[in-house]
């Protein structure tokens, strides 16, 4: 059969059976979290899993153009093959199929991804886009193949403590949405809570309101606290302070309270906090066993870990875990410095010298998943990668990672001058933060250096 298809095909070892394998694709979840940080790619509609009749509706960009792409799935055989075809969308024609195969080792597997696809335009068509496309698969792939070979490194590792049944509050954010990915492709069961009219598997509260349907969170083994205002959304007003401290102490004081008059009370409460705990610029090593600081962010963590007291008196174990600069494409400060260091116009940001605290997204709901797993962590857990960067530093690699120069620098006036006070605690000082909780309970780091992390994230191997 020669009708000018184009073939690709990449495969990956796994450490685990086949059956666990094909399982892990089975589950909520496996297509969030094969999605590339770095392409604009929004799941519109999933239905049926990925068993014969199957659908996957997402939106996709080029260039400027937002298009929908319709898959329908076939072939189901398991665990050895599922398929996929494009319905409707971008190519002439598109086939993908997953097989999954022993490994020469005992125990594990091998998966492969085979594809078959025409562009559309004929010869035009390949000649211009031929090797635009098979370069795009092979970043896409070797993406994909790490990720699931580190999820379900992890799963392995943490699955004989047995499902559990998790809620979770900001499970739309950042952190929260791959969060319960990770969880749901580990066959834990995630409740959300939403402000909402709740619907299966949602929970509602409302922090303004001070309302929260408690019965809903009965029986859950854990719950994992992350709703809160963004504190970098806008300029600090003393209307955006109010909100940003009502938003953390007062929800966290609400789930509390609710948490500690429960008849079935989970095991643990992860309970969001931030590396803004402790003082700035100090020139030290900070642990968990450091003082706070004395900045406005730092007064937030410290009200905000103290709201979860009731649960603490109630007998459940409460883990802090103060998160650092969060590194995403998909957003938080990471997506918002891309454009300029694209476009060549990214700099060093005052004197370059501040200490930046950072962890990759993969690690920080790592963390997260370990500490649901860890009976003997409790209280604060600093979510930092172990090697801390300078802004300087950072702004090298980023650059380097992006194949761009690096020389306009960011004079402190001018980002105080548009920020504020949140310049100067959020941009121009610094913190060297080190995750010796982690490390000392046997946390694996995904990530631990920031050249490694940039270059998965943003598909640049």
């Amino acid at each position: 059969m020669n009708d000018n298809r184009e073939i690709f095909e990449q495969q990956v070892t796994l450490p685990v059976s086949v059956e666990e394998a094909f399982a892990w694709h089975e589950r909520p979840g496996a297509l969030q979290r094969l999605m590339p940080p770095w392409e604009y790619v929004k799941i519109l509609r999933q239905q049926g899993g990925i068993a014969d009749g199957a659908l996957v509706e997402v939106q996709i960009k080029l260039g400027l153009l937002r298009l929908r792409w319709l898959s329908e799935h076939y072939g189901y055989d398991p665990p050895h093959r599922f398929c996929d075809r494009q319905v409707k969308g971008p190519f002439a024609l598109w086939e993908h199929t997953h097989l999954f195969e022993p490994a020469a080792d005992a125990g594990g597997c091998v998966l492969r991804d085979h594809f078959e696809y025409r562009l559309p335009g004929g010869w035009l068509g390949r000649l211009l886009g031929g090797r635009m496309v098979q370069k795009k698969l092979r970043r896409m792939f070797t993406y994909r193949h790490v990720t699931t070979l580190h999820d379900l490194a992890a799963h392995a590792r943490y699955g004989r403590q047995g499902s559990m049944k998790i809620a979770i509050t900001g499970a739309s954010g950042l952190v929260g949405s791959e969060l319960c990915a990770l969880l749901t492709t580990a066959g834990h069961q995630v409740t959300r809570l939403v402000r909402h009219r709740p619907e299966a598997g949602e929970v509602y509260w409302n922090v303004k309101d001070q309302e929260i349907d408690a019965a809903g969170l009965e029986g859950h083994d854990a719950v994992v606290h992350l709703a809160g205002e963004n504190i970098a959304s806008s300029r600090w007003s003393p209307a955006q302070k109010k909100r940003i401290r009502n938003s953390r102490v007062d929800g966290t004081r609400l789930l509390s309270d609710a948490l500690a008059k429960l008849q079935n009370k989970p095991q643990v409460f992860i309970c969001a906090s931030a590396t803004g705990y402790y003082p700035v610029d100090t020139g030290e090593e900070l642990t968990e066993d450091s003082p706070p600081g004395d900045t406005f962010l730092a007064e937030i963590c410290r009200e905000w870990e103290a709201a979860a007291a009731p649960a603490i008196a109630a007998g459940i174990r409460v883990v802090y875990p103060r998160f650092g600069v969060v590194l995403s494409p998909r957003g938080g400060a990471l997506a918002k410095m891309l454009t300029p260091f694209r476009l060549g116009v990214g700099g060093v940001i005052g004197s370059g010298r501040q200490v930046m605290s950072w962890i990759a997204l993969d690690d920080a709901i790592g963390a997260i998943y370990h500490a649901l797993n860890q009976p003997e962590l409790r209280g604060p857990v600093n979510v930092v990668a172990p090697q801390a960067v300078t802004n300087r530093e950072f702004t090298k690699t980023l650059g380097r990672v992006l194949g761009r120069p690096t020389i306009l620098p960011v004079p402190a006036f001018a980002i105080r001058l548009a920020l504020g006070e949140m310049a100067d605690e959020l941009l121009l000082s610094g913190m060297h933060v080190v995750p010796k909780r982690l490390l000392e309970t046997g946390y694996t780091f995904r990530f631990p250096d920031l050249e490694s992390a940039l270059r998965h994230m943003l598909g640049r191997p």
